[in-house]
């Protein structure tokens, strides 16, 4: 920034000295100081000009390459994006196929299971049918098991006791 605000001063002054010697050649009314003034202001109005090109050229530069950095910052931030977006499709992708491999697993067991329940209370029907069949005296014997059976005492298997460690 300095160095712009420095290149404009010297611009500035030379247009400044240029016009200083044209407003003073003017009231003398004399062709030689006129055209003396002229032919000095003009070089010295060509400097001025060329002084702020060349402001403008650095100025050119400097945006180009502030643009260029920010285009490659902004590339590289979509590539670490996309990258991510990846990965992160990944880990979704896998979970929801792990997740329909197991609903499909369920499924399978509950069908399985609604199979086996079927098969049981056909069985259960069955029984019931031909205990019916047989008499109450069937019924008597079953029932007279069931309670002796709720009756015998229930052994326990207890874990080993836990040595303790010296």
């Amino acid at each position: 920034m300095r160095h712009r605000s420095l290149r404009v001063s010297v611009s500035l002054v030379l247009l400044g000295v240029a016009s200083a010697l044209l407003l003073a050649a003017l009231p003398t009314r004399s062709s030689l100081w006129q055209g003396a003034s002229a032919l000095m202001a003009l070089p010295l109005a060509w400097a001025a000009l060329r002084v702020m090109w060349s402001e403008v050229l650095v100025a050119r530069r400097v945006q180009a390459a502030e643009r260029a950095a920010t285009a490659s910052a902004y590339r590289r931030l979509c590539t670490t994006t996309a990258a991510e977006h990846a990965a992160v499709t990944t880990a979704i992708t896998e979970r929801l196929a792990m997740a329909h491999l197991s609903q499909r697993e369920l499924e399978g067991l509950l069908t399985q299971y609604c199979g086996r329940a079927e098969r049981a209370e056909a069985r259960v029907h069955r029984l019931e049918e031909a205990l019916a069949a047989r008499g109450s005296e069937a019924i008597e014997d079953l029932v007279a098991w069931d309670r002796r059976a709720a009756a015998a005492p229930v052994r326990h298997v207890s874990p080993a006791p836990l040595r303790e460690q010296a």
